[in-house]
């Protein structure tokens, strides 16, 4: 693997403990991990490819802690519907997708996300109609060269046993753990530097049973994996949890053995105080979805408290057709000014907004290794433009120009070393083919045509 010298970095900002943000700095890759980081009166080391960034923002890549991607075939669909009437009108179009469906979504997803910023994605894909395979999303992710953490999700709690879903889409629950034990002993790497991790990750508490989330967690914990759900989304997601399980859905999760550091939920609007002080003191994570939670009139999720409590949270898009986007920056940005919504102009800051889209997500997945730029640690860094038009007038602090302005575009991406995004261009995909591939897919899906 080549040598990379970033050098005359106009701002870095490491995301280090101490958060260190340097000028005119430089950074050595070897192998695909960050070997030293420098400032201008000291003398990097030589390079095989050099790439000067005097105009350029760097910082870690960015983590992307929960997506639907086959959700990108359906955009702008329901569009004046909370939760559970935008799922039931949505479930029928799901129930036609097939493999190629889902791995030509997942590209388009991944490549929109790659020039967001995002390095490491989570997806949560839990359902599986007709020839659908988890493969179909990690051949996808392999090919365009973005870490993934592959969440096996899945449905058991049919409408005729007073789950949301309708019965054609849930699966038998024994097929389901024998799915998932294949996809781990197959696909996962729990190396250092892991490229591909497995998820265990029934889908929610109003599509699966409480034996399948203890079955899960079990299988989960035999392997030193992580475990994902959706929980407290939105007021009928408690209202389920509270009817079916007379518990608020923390202490529903807590009473299933799902709080831990290896654990993280999606959205977490809805938990109540002694719910967070639960997941901050138990190191569980969550994933903010800002947009989607917006998009589907959720509602706001206590973020500051979350923080405050010492909860790890990471940022997520969700999914495509719950978000309508994939710009993970932008979500960052969401971030800032939802928060700010409830009054308080100081109740998150555009650097608490970037440490939760890196640091603060490579800790939600359990990671070690990345959301950071400091030796010893993964090559995933990116650079944004800061010559461009939206920053103008802002350059005074660019590290917080890149939340407060418009989202941009990532001009340079580097995964595990190697180059993913160079000026402005994803190198592992000629995207107008594949964009107009989705359109016609997607088209055919909505008009169920085969």
């Amino acid at each position: 693997m080549a040598t990379i010298l970033l050098k005359n970095i106009m701002r870095l900002a490491t995301m280090d403990a101490e958060r260190r943000e340097l000028s005119n700095a430089w950074v050595f890759i070897r192998d695909g991990i960050i070997e030293a980081l420098g400032a201008p009166e000291q003398v990097p080391p030589a390079a095989d490819r050099v790439f000067d960034l005097s105009r350029h923002i760097a910082l870690p890549g960015l983590i992307n802690t929960h997506h639907h991607m086959f959700q990108s075939l359906t955009r702008g669909i329901a569009q004046d519907a909370e939760l559970f009437s935008w799922l039931k009108t949505l479930y029928p179009i799901w129930a036609r997708l097939r493999g190629e469906h889902v791995y030509i979504a997942a590209k388009l997803a991944i490549a929109e996300l790659l020039l967001s910023g995002c390095t490491t994605t989570s997806d949560h894909h839990y359902i599986f109609p007709n020839d659908v395979r988890l493969e179909d999303e990690i051949r996808a992710a392999a090919e365009m060269g973005i870490r993934f953490h592959a969440a096996r999700g899945c449905m058991s709690l049919g409408e005729s046993q007073g789950g949301l879903p309708p019965d054609s889409l849930v699966e038998d629950e024994a097929f389901i753990l024998r799915d998932t034990q294949r996809l781990i002993e197959r696909w996962h790497d729990p190396a250092p530097g892991s490229m591909l991790q497995i998820v265990v990750a029934p889908c929610s508490p109003f599509s699966v049973t409480v034996d399948l989330m203890r079955e899960a967690a079990s299988l989960a914990r035999a392997y030193g994996l992580s475990l994902h759900t959706h929980l407290a989304e939105n007021d009928n997601d408690v209202a389920f949890s509270r009817e079916r399980f007379a518990k608020d859905p923390g202490r529903y999760a807590e009473d299933l053995g799902w709080v831990g550091p290896d654990v993280w939920h999606a959205h977490c609007v809805k938990l109540k105080d002694d719910e967070i002080g639960l997941f901050g003191h138990t190191g569980t994570g969550v994933c903010h979805c800002p947009s989607s939670n917006m998009r589907l009139a959720s509602g706001i999720a206590p973020i500051r408290k979350m923080l405050d409590y010492g909860v790890p949270v990471g940022l997520g898009v969700d999914g495509s057709a719950s978000n309508d986007s994939g710009h993970l920056l932008g979500e960052a940005r969401q971030a800032l000014l939802l928060q700010r919504a409830g009054g308080d102009p100081a109740s998150l800051s555009a650097r608490e907004a970037l440490a939760m889209a890196t640091v603060g997500g490579a800790r939600a997945l359990g990671r070690a290794d990345i959301g950071q730029i400091m030796p010893g640690m993964r090559a995933d860094i990116i650079a944004y433009r800061a010559d461009s038009l939206a920053l103008a007038g802002a350059l005074h602090d660019p590290i917080a120009a890149l939340v407060f302005c418009q989202p941009q575009q990532v001009d340079l991406s580097i995964i595990n070393g190697e180059i993913v995004v160079e000026d402005g261009i994803v190198l592992s995909a000629e995207l107008p083919p594949l964009i107009e591939r989705h359109n016609e897919i997607s088209l055919q899906l909505l008009h169920g045509e085969p």
